[in-house]
Protein backbone atom coordinates (compact mmCIF):
# COMPACT_ATOMS: atom_id res chain seq x y z
CA UNK A 1 0.00 0.00 0.00
CA UNK A 2 1.67 3.34 -0.70
CA UNK A 3 2.71 5.52 1.82
CA UNK A 4 0.68 8.19 0.82
CA UNK A 5 -2.62 6.29 1.19
CA UNK A 6 -4.46 7.87 4.42
CA UNK A 7 -3.11 11.45 3.77
CA UNK A 8 -4.15 11.30 0.21
CA UNK A 9 -7.14 10.22 0.84
CA UNK A 10 -8.39 12.93 3.25
CA UNK A 11 -6.85 15.38 0.83
CA UNK A 12 -9.17 14.10 -1.62
CA UNK A 13 -12.03 14.23 0.48
CA UNK A 14 -11.35 18.16 1.14
CA UNK A 15 -10.43 18.77 -2.67
CA UNK A 16 -7.19 20.07 -1.61
CA UNK A 17 -3.60 18.16 -2.19
CA UNK A 18 -1.82 16.97 0.68
CA UNK A 19 1.91 18.38 1.37
CA UNK A 20 4.30 15.61 -0.48
CA UNK A 21 7.76 15.27 -0.04
CA UNK A 22 10.05 15.82 -2.93
CA UNK A 23 9.87 13.17 -5.34
CA UNK A 24 11.43 12.42 -9.19
CA UNK A 25 8.10 13.54 -10.97
CA UNK A 26 7.20 14.22 -14.83
CA UNK A 27 4.42 15.83 -15.47
CA UNK A 28 3.58 14.71 -19.23
CA UNK A 29 0.28 17.20 -19.22
CA UNK A 30 0.79 20.71 -18.71
CA UNK A 31 -0.87 23.56 -20.84
CA UNK A 32 0.87 27.08 -20.71
CA UNK A 33 -1.84 29.25 -21.95
CA UNK A 34 -0.03 32.60 -21.45
CA UNK A 35 3.59 31.32 -21.89
CA UNK A 36 5.65 32.65 -18.68
CA UNK A 37 3.12 33.78 -17.18
CA UNK A 38 1.24 30.50 -16.67
CA UNK A 39 4.33 28.46 -16.27
CA UNK A 40 4.72 30.88 -13.08
CA UNK A 41 1.73 30.36 -11.79
CA UNK A 42 2.31 26.06 -12.23
CA UNK A 43 5.59 26.74 -10.37
CA UNK A 44 3.32 28.98 -7.37
CA UNK A 45 0.83 26.10 -7.33
CA UNK A 46 3.25 22.97 -7.14
CA UNK A 47 4.93 24.92 -4.06
CA UNK A 48 1.52 25.65 -2.11
CA UNK A 49 1.10 22.00 -2.35
CA UNK A 50 4.49 21.34 -1.57
CA UNK A 51 5.52 19.38 -4.53
CA UNK A 52 8.49 19.51 -7.54
CA UNK A 53 8.28 18.45 -10.89
CA UNK A 54 11.94 17.23 -11.67
CA UNK A 55 10.39 18.08 -15.72
CA UNK A 56 7.53 18.39 -17.65
CA UNK A 57 6.20 17.97 -20.95
CA UNK A 58 4.64 22.08 -21.78
CA UNK A 59 2.28 22.94 -24.82
CA UNK A 60 0.44 26.50 -25.77
CA UNK A 61 -2.78 24.42 -27.32
CA UNK A 62 -5.56 24.60 -25.04
CA UNK A 63 -7.88 27.03 -23.61
CA UNK A 64 -7.61 30.31 -25.35
CA UNK A 65 -5.25 29.03 -27.75
CA UNK A 66 -6.35 26.74 -30.69
CA UNK A 67 -4.54 25.18 -33.41
CA UNK A 68 -6.74 26.13 -36.35
CA UNK A 69 -6.50 24.78 -39.22
CA UNK A 70 -5.64 27.17 -41.78
CA UNK A 71 -2.89 28.98 -39.48
CA UNK A 72 0.18 27.23 -39.81
CA UNK A 73 2.00 30.78 -39.09
CA UNK A 74 -0.28 30.86 -35.85
CA UNK A 75 1.45 27.68 -35.20
CA UNK A 76 4.76 28.74 -36.11
CA UNK A 77 5.35 31.73 -34.23
CA UNK A 78 3.65 30.02 -30.87
CA UNK A 79 6.23 27.24 -31.08
CA UNK A 80 9.06 29.44 -31.41
CA UNK A 81 8.05 31.25 -27.94
CA UNK A 82 7.61 27.76 -26.86
CA UNK A 83 10.99 27.24 -27.47
CA UNK A 84 12.21 29.92 -26.03
CA UNK A 85 11.06 29.47 -23.08
CA UNK A 86 11.86 25.49 -22.94
CA UNK A 87 15.52 27.03 -23.60
CA UNK A 88 15.29 29.03 -20.37
CA UNK A 89 13.92 26.23 -18.28
CA UNK A 90 15.63 22.83 -18.81
CA UNK A 91 13.25 20.80 -16.99
CA UNK A 92 9.87 21.60 -19.48
CA UNK A 93 10.17 19.29 -23.10
CA UNK A 94 7.88 21.24 -25.25
CA UNK A 95 5.19 19.83 -26.68
CA UNK A 96 4.05 21.15 -30.54
CA UNK A 97 0.60 21.09 -31.72
CA UNK A 98 -0.38 21.23 -35.75
CA UNK A 99 -3.69 20.79 -37.49
CA UNK A 100 -3.75 17.45 -39.61
CA UNK A 101 -6.01 19.54 -42.27
CA UNK A 102 -2.98 21.63 -43.35
CA UNK A 103 -1.44 18.84 -44.75
CA UNK A 104 2.03 19.70 -46.32
CA UNK A 105 2.23 22.49 -44.11
CA UNK A 106 1.80 20.70 -41.08
CA UNK A 107 4.01 18.09 -42.19
CA UNK A 108 6.66 20.56 -42.73
CA UNK A 109 6.36 22.26 -39.39
CA UNK A 110 6.67 19.02 -37.64
CA UNK A 111 9.89 18.50 -39.35
CA UNK A 112 10.89 22.22 -38.33
CA UNK A 113 10.09 21.95 -34.65
CA UNK A 114 11.58 18.54 -34.60
CA UNK A 115 15.01 19.98 -35.55
CA UNK A 116 14.30 22.30 -32.81
CA UNK A 117 14.03 19.62 -30.00
CA UNK A 118 10.81 19.16 -29.24
CA UNK A 119 10.01 15.52 -28.59
CA UNK A 120 6.07 15.24 -28.37
CA UNK A 121 2.91 16.10 -31.12
CA UNK A 122 -0.39 16.99 -29.21
CA UNK A 123 -3.69 16.75 -31.19
CA UNK A 124 -7.30 16.98 -29.88
CA UNK A 125 -9.50 15.07 -32.41
CA UNK A 126 -13.06 17.32 -30.42
CA UNK A 127 -11.19 20.47 -30.03
CA UNK A 128 -9.43 20.50 -33.13
CA UNK A 129 -12.50 19.24 -35.09
CA UNK A 130 -10.97 16.58 -37.11
CA UNK A 131 -11.93 12.48 -37.39
CA UNK A 132 -9.23 9.94 -36.13
CA UNK A 133 -9.88 7.89 -39.33
CA UNK A 134 -9.00 11.05 -41.68
CA UNK A 135 -5.67 9.78 -43.77
CA UNK A 136 -4.29 13.78 -42.88
CA UNK A 137 -3.93 12.35 -39.71
CA UNK A 138 -2.27 8.92 -40.10
CA UNK A 139 0.16 11.10 -42.32
CA UNK A 140 0.65 13.17 -39.50
CA UNK A 141 1.29 10.44 -37.13
CA UNK A 142 3.61 8.27 -39.40
CA UNK A 143 5.63 11.56 -39.59
CA UNK A 144 6.23 12.05 -35.92
CA UNK A 145 7.32 8.84 -35.57
CA UNK A 146 9.60 8.88 -38.67
CA UNK A 147 11.33 11.91 -36.98
CA UNK A 148 11.06 10.73 -33.20
CA UNK A 149 8.43 12.28 -31.68
CA UNK A 150 5.84 11.10 -29.35
CA UNK A 151 2.03 11.98 -30.16
CA UNK A 152 0.02 12.34 -27.32
CA UNK A 153 -3.58 12.22 -28.35
CA UNK A 154 -6.66 13.01 -26.29
CA UNK A 155 -8.35 10.27 -25.52
CA UNK A 156 -11.16 11.62 -22.64
CA UNK A 157 -14.05 9.71 -24.50
CA UNK A 158 -15.84 13.31 -25.32
CA UNK A 159 -15.05 11.73 -29.25
CA UNK A 160 -17.72 8.79 -29.64
CA UNK A 161 -15.56 5.52 -30.40
CA UNK A 162 -12.48 7.14 -29.56
CA UNK A 163 -10.60 4.25 -27.99
CA UNK A 164 -11.87 2.25 -30.72
CA UNK A 165 -10.23 4.84 -33.27
CA UNK A 166 -7.18 5.32 -31.35
CA UNK A 167 -6.32 1.46 -31.32
CA UNK A 168 -6.66 1.31 -35.02
CA UNK A 169 -4.38 4.58 -35.69
CA UNK A 170 -2.19 2.60 -33.39
CA UNK A 171 -2.04 -0.55 -35.00
CA UNK A 172 -2.19 1.50 -38.72
CA UNK A 173 1.39 2.99 -37.50
CA UNK A 174 3.48 0.53 -35.77
CA UNK A 175 7.02 2.94 -35.86
CA UNK A 176 4.57 5.95 -33.60
CA UNK A 177 4.82 5.55 -30.12
CA UNK A 178 0.96 7.23 -29.12
CA UNK A 179 0.41 8.40 -25.60
CA UNK A 180 -3.55 8.23 -25.17
CA UNK A 181 -4.51 11.38 -22.32
CA UNK A 182 -6.52 10.03 -19.92
CA UNK A 183 -6.67 6.77 -20.44
CA UNK A 184 -10.04 6.72 -22.17
CA UNK A 185 -11.80 8.76 -19.38
CA UNK A 186 -14.75 6.72 -17.65
CA UNK A 187 -14.15 4.38 -21.05
CA UNK A 188 -11.41 2.96 -19.24
CA UNK A 189 -12.09 -0.29 -19.52
CA UNK A 190 -11.95 -0.69 -23.21
CA UNK A 191 -8.21 -0.73 -22.85
CA UNK A 192 -8.59 -4.03 -20.90
CA UNK A 193 -8.31 -5.48 -24.96
CA UNK A 194 -4.64 -4.66 -24.53
CA UNK A 195 -3.77 -7.92 -22.83
CA UNK A 196 -5.81 -9.68 -25.14
CA UNK A 197 -3.53 -7.71 -28.44
CA UNK A 198 -0.06 -8.64 -27.03
CA UNK A 199 -0.90 -12.24 -27.09
CA UNK A 200 -2.05 -12.12 -31.00
CA UNK A 201 1.10 -12.83 -33.13
CA UNK A 202 1.76 -9.89 -35.32
CA UNK A 203 -0.90 -7.76 -34.90
CA UNK A 204 0.33 -5.13 -32.16
CA UNK A 205 3.59 -3.10 -32.19
CA UNK A 206 3.31 -2.44 -28.05
CA UNK A 207 3.69 1.22 -29.27
CA UNK A 208 0.87 2.34 -26.75
CA UNK A 209 1.20 4.11 -22.91
CA UNK A 210 -1.17 6.26 -21.75
CA UNK A 211 -1.38 9.59 -19.10
CA UNK A 212 -3.63 9.04 -16.35
CA UNK A 213 -4.36 12.94 -15.80
CA UNK A 214 -8.19 14.06 -14.73
CA UNK A 215 -9.31 9.94 -14.65
CA UNK A 216 -7.22 9.39 -11.75
CA UNK A 217 -9.11 11.83 -9.55
CA UNK A 218 -12.39 10.66 -10.41
CA UNK A 219 -10.89 6.91 -9.93
CA UNK A 220 -9.45 7.19 -6.81
CA UNK A 221 -11.07 6.82 -3.35
CA UNK A 222 -14.26 5.51 -5.74
CA UNK A 223 -16.22 2.75 -6.45
CA UNK A 224 -14.22 2.27 -9.84
CA UNK A 225 -10.62 2.21 -8.43
CA UNK A 226 -10.24 -1.87 -7.96
CA UNK A 227 -11.64 -1.89 -11.57
CA UNK A 228 -8.99 1.11 -12.33
CA UNK A 229 -5.79 0.03 -10.93
CA UNK A 230 -6.86 -3.31 -12.75
CA UNK A 231 -7.17 -1.80 -16.21
CA UNK A 232 -3.53 0.17 -15.28
CA UNK A 233 -2.31 -3.42 -14.46
CA UNK A 234 -3.73 -4.74 -17.76
CA UNK A 235 -2.29 -2.00 -20.00
CA UNK A 236 1.14 -1.97 -17.93
CA UNK A 237 2.52 -0.17 -15.53
CA UNK A 238 5.29 0.70 -17.56
CA UNK A 239 2.97 2.09 -20.25
CA UNK A 240 1.65 4.87 -17.78
CA UNK A 241 2.37 8.34 -17.25
CA UNK A 242 1.73 10.69 -14.67
CA UNK A 243 -0.33 13.92 -15.92
CA UNK A 244 -1.89 16.40 -14.02
CA UNK A 245 -3.65 18.59 -16.93
CA UNK A 246 -2.81 22.04 -15.51
CA UNK A 247 -4.40 24.42 -15.13
CA UNK A 248 -7.72 22.63 -14.81
CA UNK A 249 -5.97 20.15 -12.45
CA UNK A 250 -3.19 20.77 -10.17
CA UNK A 251 0.53 18.15 -9.94
CA UNK A 252 -0.37 17.84 -5.91
CA UNK A 253 -4.06 16.47 -6.51
CA UNK A 254 -2.89 14.21 -9.07
CA UNK A 255 -0.27 13.06 -6.77
CA UNK A 256 -2.67 12.60 -4.36
CA UNK A 257 -4.98 10.73 -6.34
CA UNK A 258 -2.25 8.31 -7.33
CA UNK A 259 -0.90 7.97 -3.46
CA UNK A 260 -3.81 6.69 -2.77
CA UNK A 261 -4.30 3.81 -4.90
CA UNK A 262 -3.31 -0.22 -4.12
CA UNK A 263 -0.16 0.21 -6.29
CA UNK A 264 3.50 -0.71 -5.05
CA UNK A 265 5.82 1.99 -4.40
CA UNK A 266 7.90 0.14 -7.00
CA UNK A 267 4.88 1.03 -9.63
CA UNK A 268 3.76 4.28 -8.71
CA UNK A 269 7.41 5.25 -8.77
CA UNK A 270 7.44 4.15 -12.47
CA UNK A 271 4.56 6.30 -13.30
CA UNK A 272 5.50 9.34 -11.44
CA UNK A 273 9.32 9.34 -13.34
CA UNK A 274 10.87 6.40 -14.58
CA UNK A 275 8.20 5.29 -17.11
CA UNK A 276 8.60 8.88 -18.64
CA UNK A 277 12.51 8.78 -18.96
CA UNK A 278 12.57 5.62 -20.48
CA UNK A 279 10.58 7.00 -23.14
CA UNK A 280 11.40 10.31 -23.72
CA UNK A 281 14.94 9.69 -22.94
CA UNK A 282 15.55 12.29 -19.80
CA UNK A 283 18.34 12.20 -18.25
Amino acid sequence: MSKWLLPAAIALSLGAAPALAREDVFDVHVHLHDGASSLAEYRAQNARDGVEAAGFGAMWFGGPNQARAGDIEGARTAHDALARLAAANPRMVPIATVHPHDGEAALAELDRVAALGFKILKIHPHTQGFDLADPRVGALVERAGARGLVVLVDNAGIVPNDTVHLFNLALAHPGTRFVFAHMGGLDFRAWNILALARTADGLFADNIYFDISATVLLAADSPLEEEFVWTMRNVGIDRLLLGSDFPQFSLGRTLAALGALDLAEEDAAKIRYGNARRLFGLD
